[in-house]
Protein backbone atom coordinates (compact mmCIF):
# COMPACT_ATOMS: atom_id res chain seq x y z
CA UNK A 1 0.00 0.00 0.00
CA UNK A 2 1.25 3.37 -0.81
CA UNK A 3 1.70 6.47 1.21
CA UNK A 4 -1.38 8.35 -0.19
CA UNK A 5 -3.76 5.03 0.43
CA UNK A 6 -1.71 4.84 3.86
CA UNK A 7 -2.89 8.22 4.43
CA UNK A 8 -6.50 8.13 3.46
CA UNK A 9 -6.89 5.12 5.22
CA UNK A 10 -5.40 5.95 8.93
CA UNK A 11 -5.48 9.87 9.00
CA UNK A 12 -8.66 11.03 10.22
CA UNK A 13 -10.44 13.37 7.38
CA UNK A 14 -11.81 16.78 7.36
CA UNK A 15 -13.24 16.67 3.91
CA UNK A 16 -13.99 13.27 1.71
CA UNK A 17 -12.17 14.71 -1.04
CA UNK A 18 -8.77 15.96 0.83
CA UNK A 19 -5.84 17.46 -1.80
CA UNK A 20 -3.99 14.66 -0.55
CA UNK A 21 -0.36 16.25 -2.16
CA UNK A 22 2.05 14.71 -1.01
CA UNK A 23 5.26 17.19 0.25
CA UNK A 24 8.74 14.99 0.77
CA UNK A 25 10.29 19.32 1.38
CA UNK A 26 9.77 22.78 1.90
CA UNK A 27 11.99 25.42 1.47
CA UNK A 28 11.05 29.65 0.89
CA UNK A 29 7.71 29.98 -0.72
CA UNK A 30 7.90 26.52 -2.43
CA UNK A 31 6.92 22.77 -1.08
CA UNK A 32 8.21 19.44 -3.32
CA UNK A 33 7.04 16.58 -4.18
CA UNK A 34 8.08 13.30 -4.38
CA UNK A 35 9.68 13.28 -7.50
CA UNK A 36 10.53 16.96 -7.22
CA UNK A 37 7.86 19.05 -8.78
CA UNK A 38 7.74 21.97 -6.89
CA UNK A 39 4.42 23.79 -5.65
CA UNK A 40 4.73 27.93 -4.92
CA UNK A 41 2.72 28.28 -1.85
CA UNK A 42 0.13 31.01 -2.12
CA UNK A 43 -1.59 30.61 0.90
CA UNK A 44 1.53 30.38 3.25
CA UNK A 45 -0.27 26.89 5.11
CA UNK A 46 -3.28 29.47 5.81
CA UNK A 47 -0.92 32.25 7.07
CA UNK A 48 1.38 30.27 9.14
CA UNK A 49 4.52 30.44 7.12
CA UNK A 50 4.51 34.76 6.68
CA UNK A 51 8.32 34.27 6.64
CA UNK A 52 8.52 31.42 3.77
CA UNK A 53 9.43 27.41 5.18
CA UNK A 54 12.38 26.44 6.75
CA UNK A 55 14.21 29.68 7.03
CA UNK A 56 18.27 28.90 8.31
CA UNK A 57 17.39 30.82 11.46
CA UNK A 58 14.26 28.98 12.87
CA UNK A 59 15.55 25.98 11.21
CA UNK A 60 18.97 26.54 13.79
CA UNK A 61 16.65 27.80 16.16
CA UNK A 62 14.92 24.63 16.79
CA UNK A 63 17.72 22.08 16.15
CA UNK A 64 19.89 24.64 19.23
CA UNK A 65 16.73 24.08 21.77
CA UNK A 66 15.78 20.56 20.70
CA UNK A 67 19.49 19.88 21.25
CA UNK A 68 19.32 21.42 25.01
CA UNK A 69 15.50 20.71 26.29
CA UNK A 70 12.15 19.69 24.70
CA UNK A 71 8.93 19.53 27.72
CA UNK A 72 10.20 19.82 30.88
CA UNK A 73 7.01 20.54 32.80
CA UNK A 74 3.69 22.07 32.27
CA UNK A 75 3.28 25.77 31.44
CA UNK A 76 3.63 28.60 34.03
CA UNK A 77 5.75 26.35 36.97
CA UNK A 78 9.40 26.24 35.48
CA UNK A 79 11.28 29.22 33.98
CA UNK A 80 12.24 28.77 30.21
CA UNK A 81 14.33 31.34 28.63
CA UNK A 82 12.60 30.74 25.12
CA UNK A 83 8.97 31.67 26.46
CA UNK A 84 10.57 34.52 28.51
CA UNK A 85 12.47 35.83 26.18
CA UNK A 86 9.96 35.52 23.15
CA UNK A 87 7.09 36.69 25.60
CA UNK A 88 9.30 39.88 26.22
CA UNK A 89 10.29 40.59 22.39
CA UNK A 90 6.65 40.24 22.18
CA UNK A 91 4.97 42.69 24.62
CA UNK A 92 7.97 44.89 23.53
CA UNK A 93 6.24 45.30 20.01
CA UNK A 94 2.69 46.13 21.47
CA UNK A 95 0.86 48.73 23.64
CA UNK A 96 2.56 48.52 26.98
CA UNK A 97 -1.16 47.37 28.61
CA UNK A 98 -0.23 44.42 26.47
CA UNK A 99 2.37 43.01 29.20
CA UNK A 100 1.95 39.36 30.04
CA UNK A 101 1.48 36.30 27.79
CA UNK A 102 -0.52 33.33 28.14
CA UNK A 103 1.56 30.50 26.13
CA UNK A 104 -1.02 28.17 24.13
CA UNK A 105 -0.84 25.39 21.84
CA UNK A 106 -3.03 27.39 18.57
CA UNK A 107 -5.27 29.87 17.88
CA UNK A 108 -8.35 27.95 19.56
CA UNK A 109 -6.86 27.89 22.29
CA UNK A 110 -5.85 31.34 22.89
CA UNK A 111 -9.50 32.39 22.27
CA UNK A 112 -10.71 29.50 24.94
CA UNK A 113 -8.17 30.88 27.68
CA UNK A 114 -9.20 34.51 26.75
CA UNK A 115 -13.01 33.79 26.99
CA UNK A 116 -11.99 32.57 30.01
CA UNK A 117 -9.97 35.00 31.28
CA UNK A 118 -12.71 38.05 30.40
CA UNK A 119 -15.41 36.00 32.58
CA UNK A 120 -13.01 36.02 35.18
CA UNK A 121 -11.76 39.71 34.85
CA UNK A 122 -15.23 40.61 34.68
CA UNK A 123 -17.37 38.54 36.75
CA UNK A 124 -19.87 38.12 33.85
CA UNK A 125 -21.01 35.32 31.43
CA UNK A 126 -22.18 37.39 27.89
CA UNK A 127 -19.52 37.09 24.81
CA UNK A 128 -20.57 38.77 21.81
CA UNK A 129 -19.82 38.25 18.21
CA UNK A 130 -19.93 39.71 14.62
CA UNK A 131 -21.94 37.48 11.58
CA UNK A 132 -19.25 36.04 9.35
CA UNK A 133 -16.66 35.40 12.27
CA UNK A 134 -14.38 32.24 12.84
CA UNK A 135 -12.06 32.12 15.99
CA UNK A 136 -11.73 28.13 15.79
CA UNK A 137 -13.53 24.69 16.01
CA UNK A 138 -13.07 24.23 19.75
CA UNK A 139 -16.56 24.38 21.43
CA UNK A 140 -16.02 27.70 22.91
CA UNK A 141 -14.52 29.27 19.22
CA UNK A 142 -17.12 27.58 17.69
CA UNK A 143 -19.96 28.86 19.81
CA UNK A 144 -18.92 32.51 18.83
CA UNK A 145 -18.53 31.28 15.22
CA UNK A 146 -21.20 33.78 12.98
CA UNK A 147 -22.29 30.87 10.73
CA UNK A 148 -24.24 28.63 11.10
CA UNK A 149 -23.52 25.82 8.65
CA UNK A 150 -20.58 24.81 10.81
CA UNK A 151 -22.22 25.12 14.52
CA UNK A 152 -25.84 23.46 13.37
CA UNK A 153 -24.58 19.81 13.58
CA UNK A 154 -22.60 20.46 17.03
CA UNK A 155 -25.35 22.39 18.77
CA UNK A 156 -25.89 22.68 21.83
CA UNK A 157 -22.90 25.39 22.45
CA UNK A 158 -21.77 27.28 25.24
CA UNK A 159 -24.88 29.35 26.30
CA UNK A 160 -24.55 33.39 26.75
CA UNK A 161 -23.27 33.57 23.35
CA UNK A 162 -24.57 36.71 20.73
CA UNK A 163 -23.41 37.25 17.51
CA UNK A 164 -24.16 40.56 16.11
CA UNK A 165 -24.56 42.23 12.43
CA UNK A 166 -21.03 42.85 10.61
CA UNK A 167 -19.60 46.45 11.05
CA UNK A 168 -22.89 47.43 11.88
CA UNK A 169 -22.32 50.28 14.41
CA UNK A 170 -26.15 50.92 15.43
CA UNK A 171 -25.93 47.24 17.45
CA UNK A 172 -23.73 48.37 19.54
CA UNK A 173 -26.07 49.32 22.04
CA UNK A 174 -26.36 45.07 22.55
CA UNK A 175 -22.89 45.25 24.17
CA UNK A 176 -24.13 45.86 27.98
CA UNK A 177 -23.23 45.82 31.54
CA UNK A 178 -23.55 41.81 31.53
CA UNK A 179 -21.50 41.41 28.49
CA UNK A 180 -17.81 39.81 29.61
CA UNK A 181 -15.63 40.28 26.21
CA UNK A 182 -16.74 41.15 22.90
CA UNK A 183 -14.77 39.13 19.93
CA UNK A 184 -13.62 40.57 16.74
CA UNK A 185 -11.28 39.89 13.60
CA UNK A 186 -10.03 42.98 12.04
CA UNK A 187 -10.21 41.37 8.56
CA UNK A 188 -12.29 38.74 9.19
CA UNK A 189 -10.16 35.29 7.88
CA UNK A 190 -12.93 32.85 6.62
CA UNK A 191 -15.74 35.81 4.77
CA UNK A 192 -13.41 36.55 2.08
CA UNK A 193 -11.24 38.33 3.60
CA UNK A 194 -13.69 41.53 4.86
CA UNK A 195 -11.78 44.08 6.32
CA UNK A 196 -13.54 45.78 9.13
CA UNK A 197 -13.57 49.47 8.64
CA UNK A 198 -12.01 51.26 11.55
CA UNK A 199 -13.98 53.63 12.04
CA UNK A 200 -16.34 50.48 13.67
CA UNK A 201 -13.34 49.48 15.53
CA UNK A 202 -13.40 52.69 17.10
CA UNK A 203 -16.71 52.41 18.12
CA UNK A 204 -16.48 49.41 19.35
CA UNK A 205 -13.75 49.94 21.48
CA UNK A 206 -15.39 53.10 23.03
CA UNK A 207 -18.82 50.69 24.07
CA UNK A 208 -16.47 48.17 25.43
CA UNK A 209 -14.62 50.88 27.62
CA UNK A 210 -18.03 52.41 28.33
CA UNK A 211 -19.88 49.25 29.34
CA UNK A 212 -16.62 47.39 30.98
CA UNK A 213 -17.14 44.44 28.69
CA UNK A 214 -13.38 43.46 27.31
CA UNK A 215 -12.18 43.71 24.08
CA UNK A 216 -10.88 40.53 22.54
CA UNK A 217 -8.96 41.08 18.92
CA UNK A 218 -8.54 37.72 16.95
CA UNK A 219 -4.94 38.42 15.27
CA UNK A 220 -4.55 34.60 14.45
CA UNK A 221 -4.00 35.46 10.89
CA UNK A 222 -3.92 38.78 10.53
CA UNK A 223 -0.71 39.12 12.77
CA UNK A 224 2.68 38.96 11.71
CA UNK A 225 3.09 41.52 8.55
CA UNK A 226 -0.12 40.10 6.72
CA UNK A 227 -1.65 43.74 6.67
CA UNK A 228 1.16 45.87 6.52
CA UNK A 229 1.38 46.97 10.13
CA UNK A 230 2.93 44.03 12.48
CA UNK A 231 -0.14 43.71 13.76
CA UNK A 232 -3.42 44.87 12.30
CA UNK A 233 -5.10 46.44 15.06
CA UNK A 234 -1.93 49.01 15.45
CA UNK A 235 -3.45 49.95 11.52
CA UNK A 236 -6.89 50.10 12.92
CA UNK A 237 -6.18 52.53 16.19
CA UNK A 238 -7.45 50.33 18.74
CA UNK A 239 -5.84 48.70 21.83
CA UNK A 240 -7.39 45.47 22.47
CA UNK A 241 -7.73 44.09 26.18
CA UNK A 242 -6.84 40.75 25.04
CA UNK A 243 -5.12 39.81 21.84
CA UNK A 244 -4.87 36.76 20.37
CA UNK A 245 -2.37 34.76 18.31
CA UNK A 246 -1.39 32.37 16.39
CA UNK A 247 -0.67 30.52 13.41
CA UNK A 248 2.40 32.80 12.12
CA UNK A 249 3.28 32.99 16.02
CA UNK A 250 5.22 30.21 15.85
CA UNK A 251 7.54 30.69 12.85
CA UNK A 252 5.90 26.98 11.52
CA UNK A 253 5.91 25.47 14.61
CA UNK A 254 2.34 25.08 16.86
CA UNK A 255 2.04 27.91 19.15
CA UNK A 256 -0.92 30.41 19.85
CA UNK A 257 -1.18 32.99 23.05
CA UNK A 258 -3.25 35.28 24.20
CA UNK A 259 -1.71 38.87 25.94
CA UNK A 260 -3.54 40.82 28.16
CA UNK A 261 -2.62 42.98 31.27
CA UNK A 262 -0.09 41.70 33.88
CA UNK A 263 -2.82 43.03 36.30
CA UNK A 264 -5.27 40.91 34.29
CA UNK A 265 -3.61 37.74 34.12
CA UNK A 266 -3.32 37.43 37.66
CA UNK A 267 -6.77 36.26 37.88
CA UNK A 268 -5.73 33.15 36.83
CA UNK A 269 -3.57 32.20 39.70
CA UNK A 270 -6.43 32.15 42.08
CA UNK A 271 -9.52 31.51 43.48
CA UNK A 272 -9.28 29.09 42.00
CA UNK A 273 -5.37 28.38 41.57
CA UNK A 274 -4.64 26.23 38.31
CA UNK A 275 -7.67 28.23 36.50
CA UNK A 276 -6.25 27.95 33.13
CA UNK A 277 -3.78 25.21 32.55
CA UNK A 278 -2.04 23.49 29.53
CA UNK A 279 0.80 20.84 29.35
CA UNK A 280 2.55 21.45 26.10
CA UNK A 281 1.39 25.32 26.09
CA UNK A 282 4.68 27.90 24.93
CA UNK A 283 6.53 24.42 24.36
CA UNK A 284 10.39 25.25 25.01
CA UNK A 285 11.01 24.74 20.83
CA UNK A 286 7.95 26.48 19.32
CA UNK A 287 8.87 29.63 21.34
CA UNK A 288 12.94 29.67 20.16
CA UNK A 289 11.08 28.70 16.45
CA UNK A 290 8.53 31.77 16.84
CA UNK A 291 11.33 34.12 18.36
CA UNK A 292 13.84 33.49 15.48
CA UNK A 293 10.99 33.92 12.83
CA UNK A 294 9.83 37.13 14.42
CA UNK A 295 13.46 38.41 14.42
CA UNK A 296 13.84 38.01 10.84
CA UNK A 297 10.70 39.15 9.97
CA UNK A 298 11.24 42.63 11.85
CA UNK A 299 14.70 42.81 10.43
CA UNK A 300 14.27 41.77 6.79
CA UNK A 301 11.88 44.95 5.55
CA UNK A 302 9.09 42.58 3.99
CA UNK A 303 6.55 44.11 6.25
CA UNK A 304 7.31 47.56 4.05
CA UNK A 305 6.99 45.89 0.98
CA UNK A 306 3.06 44.62 1.41
CA UNK A 307 1.84 47.51 0.05
CA UNK A 308 3.21 47.35 -2.90
CA UNK A 309 2.69 43.89 -3.29
CA UNK A 310 -1.03 44.40 -2.91
CA UNK A 311 -0.62 47.06 -5.07
CA UNK A 312 0.62 44.66 -7.62
CA UNK A 313 -2.05 42.21 -7.09
CA UNK A 314 -4.81 44.18 -7.26
CA UNK A 315 -4.08 45.64 -10.36
CA UNK A 316 -2.73 42.32 -12.17
CA UNK A 317 -5.96 40.43 -10.55
CA UNK A 318 -8.62 42.78 -9.80
CA UNK A 319 -9.76 42.78 -13.73
CA UNK A 320 -10.59 39.23 -13.28
CA UNK A 321 -12.56 39.68 -10.43
CA UNK A 322 -16.50 39.51 -10.31
CA UNK A 323 -16.28 43.02 -8.47
CA UNK A 324 -13.53 44.71 -10.09
CA UNK A 325 -11.33 44.27 -7.20
CA UNK A 326 -9.75 41.73 -4.83
CA UNK A 327 -11.12 42.01 -1.23
CA UNK A 328 -8.92 42.04 1.85
CA UNK A 329 -5.78 43.83 2.68
CA UNK A 330 -1.92 43.56 2.40
CA UNK A 331 -1.47 39.79 1.40
CA UNK A 332 -4.48 38.73 2.57
CA UNK A 333 -6.48 38.89 -0.41
CA UNK A 334 -9.92 37.20 -1.81
CA UNK A 335 -10.46 37.04 -6.09
CA UNK A 336 -13.70 37.03 -6.43
CA UNK A 337 -14.72 34.98 -9.10
CA UNK A 338 -18.54 33.60 -10.44
CA UNK A 339 -19.15 30.37 -8.22
CA UNK A 340 -18.15 28.16 -5.86
CA UNK A 341 -17.34 25.42 -9.00
CA UNK A 342 -15.18 28.20 -10.43
CA UNK A 343 -13.03 28.55 -7.63
CA UNK A 344 -12.52 24.74 -7.54
CA UNK A 345 -12.13 24.35 -11.18
CA UNK A 346 -8.99 27.04 -10.81
CA UNK A 347 -7.60 26.12 -7.76
CA UNK A 348 -7.52 22.54 -9.44
CA UNK A 349 -5.76 24.10 -12.65
CA UNK A 350 -3.33 25.91 -10.43
CA UNK A 351 -2.27 23.38 -8.50
CA UNK A 352 -1.25 21.37 -11.66
CA UNK A 353 0.49 24.53 -12.97
CA UNK A 354 2.39 24.67 -9.55
CA UNK A 355 0.53 27.10 -7.40
CA UNK A 356 -1.38 26.45 -4.00
CA UNK A 357 -4.27 28.67 -3.19
CA UNK A 358 -7.34 27.34 -1.82
CA UNK A 359 -11.32 28.74 -0.67
CA UNK A 360 -12.66 30.14 2.58
CA UNK A 361 -15.13 28.26 4.50
CA UNK A 362 -18.40 31.19 4.48
CA UNK A 363 -17.28 32.88 1.20
CA UNK A 364 -17.18 30.44 -1.22
CA UNK A 365 -17.22 32.59 -4.36
CA UNK A 366 -13.50 33.54 -4.22
CA UNK A 367 -9.92 32.61 -4.17
CA UNK A 368 -8.02 32.52 -1.45
CA UNK A 369 -4.53 34.55 -1.92
CA UNK A 370 -2.03 34.80 1.42
CA UNK A 371 1.29 34.40 -0.19
CA UNK A 372 4.32 34.61 2.54
CA UNK A 373 5.94 38.07 2.81
CA UNK A 374 9.12 37.26 1.59
CA UNK A 375 7.78 36.62 -2.01
CA UNK A 376 10.17 38.13 -4.23
CA UNK A 377 8.14 40.16 -7.09
CA UNK A 378 9.55 37.98 -9.39
CA UNK A 379 7.57 34.74 -8.03
CA UNK A 380 4.51 37.13 -7.66
CA UNK A 381 4.40 37.69 -11.55
CA UNK A 382 4.81 34.28 -11.99
CA UNK A 383 1.92 33.56 -9.63
CA UNK A 384 -0.13 36.16 -11.28
CA UNK A 385 0.30 34.84 -14.56
CA UNK A 386 -1.11 31.11 -13.35
CA UNK A 387 -4.14 32.68 -11.91
CA UNK A 388 -4.78 34.85 -15.05
CA UNK A 389 -3.97 31.34 -17.13
CA UNK A 390 -6.48 29.39 -14.51
CA UNK A 391 -9.24 31.95 -14.85
CA UNK A 392 -9.50 32.62 -18.36
CA UNK A 393 -9.30 28.65 -18.88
Amino acid sequence: MDLRQLFLQHIAPTTESPLALEVVRAEGVYLYGPEGQAYMDFISGIGVSNIGHSHPAVVAAVQAQAASYMHLMVYGEYVQQPQVAYAQALTASLDPSLDCVYWGNSGAEAIEGAFKLAKRVTGRTEIISFQGSYHGSTHGALSAMGDETYKRAYRPLLPDHRILPWADATHLSAITERTAAVVVEVVQAESGYKVVPAAFLQALQARCRETGALLIVDEIQTGFGRTGHLFAHQGAGIVPDILCLGKALGGGMPLGAFIASHGRMQHLAKNPMLGHLTTFGGHPVSCAAGLAAFTVLQNSGWIQDVAQKEAYLRAALGPLSTTGDLSGRGLLLALPLESFDRVLSAQKDLISAGLLTDWFLFEQKALRLAPPLSISMQELEQAVTFIQNAVHA
